[in-house]
């Protein structure tokens, strides 16, 4: 848990990070001259950017490098240095950073590895850098790390090569990553896409300072749109999603490359939402819910980036594609069937315009096929373009081009920027080579991003961008403010309760449960059995038997008291059989519910990141079918009732083959019940409602079988 800061330990800190990021005085400490050395790359990068801060090398063996005098120890430094770059052995990082601290330095950045990677002796080591980083209020970047670039001002403070970056008038990226060789890479890669960049910093092993403390830092830098994460581990979940949502506050972007998804089974959890909701899962499902786009792969990193950063508006709409192949229409419509990109059909109007715009052998579609026509008729592009631009139904556009011979490139590319400067569109349009291979630096493509548009060089990757990109409009909702959860809930025993206390917790809430009272003996079951009407099922009740059936601890359809004696006894026989040793608190009876659709309900309180629901299709092969979702816990109903449509098996809650509609606002209440119990109760680990019988429309839910499990202190 990140340590509560008031108002004037924030303004220190950010302060301190300026330092690091904005150093006016630096301090190489292993500066050299020796070729490949760290010392010496970090010294020609900032060379080679004519870095104009005071500038102080520290060698003890060396008294000039490179022309610049040098200071033969860290105590031979001035106090108040804004930052210290530690090119040196990890040996001797705890007493530099001693010196440096006791000398006022800001911030310093470690390179040097074999700290807690390496095991508890390079954990301690670790440790104790943290605390004097924290004791002396320095910044502390690393250790482990491949140092940080500030490419606005033009300061490299890092031993990876580092050329000046042009300077060009438009927000950037940032690079946030922990993996140092992975910003390296992005920032290659992102140089090479013409994407401009703000910042890069290689947070390591951040024994003090973590992605999150310079993502805070960089929430309304005027030269940063974009922040690019790489993250195999969040130290603060619920801060980083709180600042996921302050970044779009601010207008700026999110994307995220989370490594380590998995589908191990969690098979000592109590309740199938344990066992279907894995730490994946959860980050993903919230880290979305706040706006970040979540990408699967580097490429999708930096395409998804270039985007965000050429393009000034969001789509909310689909796509329309204009090609040049005929075949490329059809793989097209597959790959963004695959990656859910809608393709909206044309309307009347537009495609009246377009056939009007269009020889007759053209035939109006999205994608739309141009053949070869824009060669010989120069004002092809312009006019077909026209209709796409002003109709609202399409929230991008994509140029899907051929560049294999330059010739006639040189034809159509000209054209193309001509038709955009005149239409000058106010949607998202991107650009693509539909031959990757072909050359990909004509002077156009430039023009064409200054223009505001996203260029790449392949359509695969230019799609399945776009989609990542739009899906962003999709996920951002109002979340539900309501407060009400209904009766209070009472203090809850720790531990997993049995079905029958669960399910007074959530009829407390207005969860309709069956019908049944708990029986010690097989008179009292008869009698309740009188009173609630046969059919009647029973039901032993024992927190250690969370799933009845596997033990025979379930008999249905119990239609007489002589069934029911019968059954009493069978029962416990089963029980006797499968499990001796267990304590039954006694016996529910229940009445026998009618049949309806089965759903599985859940909650889960995750430690790291909060609560987050779950709904699919249930039963007894709730973790078999996992046809599931996982949900924020703040949706508003119309968001929630959009989100039951992406399950498998959603045509099942509508008409199907003649069986009714079945009653979708029961369900969308009880999940905005369970979202709120969750929201106001920490204390709730778990919540698992299998099955929740979905009866006809108008004829509401039943929680057939449910189980809370309530954590000892709050989550």
């Amino acid at each position: 848990m990140a340590p509560i800061l008031d108002a004037e330990e924030n303004r220190l800190k950010h302060a301190q990070l300026d330092r690091l990021l904005r150093p006016r005085s630096i301090a190489l400490v292993g500066a050299s001259s020796t070729p490949g050395s760290l010392g010496e790359a970090v010294l020609l990068n900032l060379e080679d950017a004519g870095y104009g801060g005071e500038l102080y090398l520290v060698n003890p063996k060396r008294p000039v490098i490179h022309g610049r005098q040098c200071l033969g120890s860290i105590d031979e430094m001035p106090a108040g240095i804004d930052c210290a770059v530690l090119a040196i052995p990890g040996s001797a990082v705890l007493d530099s950073v001693r010196v440096c601290a006791s000398k006022s330095v800001g911030s310093a950045i470690v390179f040097s590895a074999g700290f807690a990677e390496t095991g508890e002796v390079g954990l301690a080591a670790q440790r104790e850098l943290a605390r004097i980083a924290q004791e002396h209020g320095m910044i502390l970047e690393g250790p482990n790390c491949l140092g940080m670039v500030n490419y606005v001002e033009g300061i490299p403070l890092t031993f990876i090569v580092t050329p000046p970056q042009p300077r060009e008038d438009v927000r950037g990226a940032a690079i946030l990553s922990q993996s140092g060789a992975l910003a390296a890479v992005i920032a290659v890669n992102m140089r090479h896409q013409g994407i401009p960049l703000t910042y890069s910093v290689s947070t390591g092993n951040e024994a003090a300072n973590s992605v999150e403390d310079f993502l805070e830092h960089l929430i309304g830098d005027p030269a940063t749109r974009v922040f690019a994460l790489v993250v195999e581990q969040f130290r603060q979940p619920k801060r980083f999603l709180n600042l996921a949502r302050r970044v779009r506050a601010a207008g700026q972007f999110i994307v995220l490359l989370h490594p380590g998804s998995s589908n191990a089974a969690r098979d000592s959890a109590a309740t199938h939402t344990g066992a279907i909701a894995g730490d994946y899962e959860v980050m993903s499902t919230l880290v979305t819910h706040a706006g970040v786009i979540h990408v699967q792969s580097l490429e999708e990193l930096v395409d998804v980036t270039q985007i965000l950063v050429r393009c000034q508006t969001i789509p909310e709409g689909g796509a329309a594609v204009f090609t040049e192949s005929g075949a490329f229409k059809a793989v097209t419509l597959d790959l963004c069937d695959r990656v859910g990109l809608p393709l909206p059909p044309l309307s009347a109007q537009t495609e009246q315009s377009l056939r009007e715009a269009l020889p007759p052998f053209i035939p109006p579609s999205n994608p739309l096929d141009l053949t070869a026509q824009a060669l010989v008729d120069p004002g092809l592009y312009r006019r077909t373009l026209a209709p796409i631009v002003e109709d609202a139904t399409y929230g991008s556009l994509m140029l899907a081009i051929i560049l294999t011979d330059p010739m006639t490139t040189q034809l159509k590319l000209p054209r193309i920027v001509e038709a955009i400067k005149t239409l000058q569109p106010r949607k998202t349009v991107v650009f693509a080579a539909l031959d990757e291979g072909a050359s990909f630096d004509f002077p156009e493509l430039q023009e064409l991003r200054a223009l505001g548009i996203a260029c790449f060089p392949s359509p695969e990757r230019a799609i399945r961008a776009l989609a990542r990109v739009t899906t962003l409009a999709l996920h951002t909702v109002m979340p539900d403010e309501d407060p009400k959860i209904g009766p209070p809930v009472p203090h809850l025993r720790p531990g997993l309760l049995s079905e029958i206390e669960s399910k007074q917790v959530l009829a407390r809430l207005g969860i309709e449960i069956p019908a049944g009272s708990l029986a010690r003996n097989v008179e009292e079951a008869i009698r309740i059995a009188t009173e609630i009407d046969y059919p009647v099922v029973l039901k032993a009740q024992s927190a250690d038997l969370p799933h009845k059936s596997d033990t025979g601890a379930v008999i249905l359809n119990i239609q007489s008291e002589t069934e029911l004696r019968q059954a009493w006894e069978a029962l416990h026989h089963n029980i006797g059989k499968a499990r001796p040793d267990l304590l039954v608190d006694g016996i529910l009876v229940e009445r026998m519910s009618n049949k309806g659709l089965e759903l599985i309900l859940g909650a889960r309180n995750d430690p790291q990141w909060g609560p987050v629901l779950l709904v699919g299709f249930g039963g007894v092969l709730a973790e078999a079918i996992e046809d599931v979702l996982l949900l924020p816990p703040d949706l508003p109903r119309n968001a929630i009732e959009h989100k039951l449509n992406r399950l498998r098996c959603s045509k099942l809650l509508r008409d199907f083959r003649g069986s009714p509609s079945r009653d979708v606002s029961a369900v969308v209440e009880i999940i905005l019940i369970l979202g709120r119990l969750m929201r106001s109760s920490p204390q709730i680990a778990e919540i698992d409602i299998n099955p929740l019988v979905v009866h006809e429309q108008g004829k509401g839910a039943v929680a057939l079988d449910a189980l809370i499990s309530v954590a000892l202190k709050a989550l």
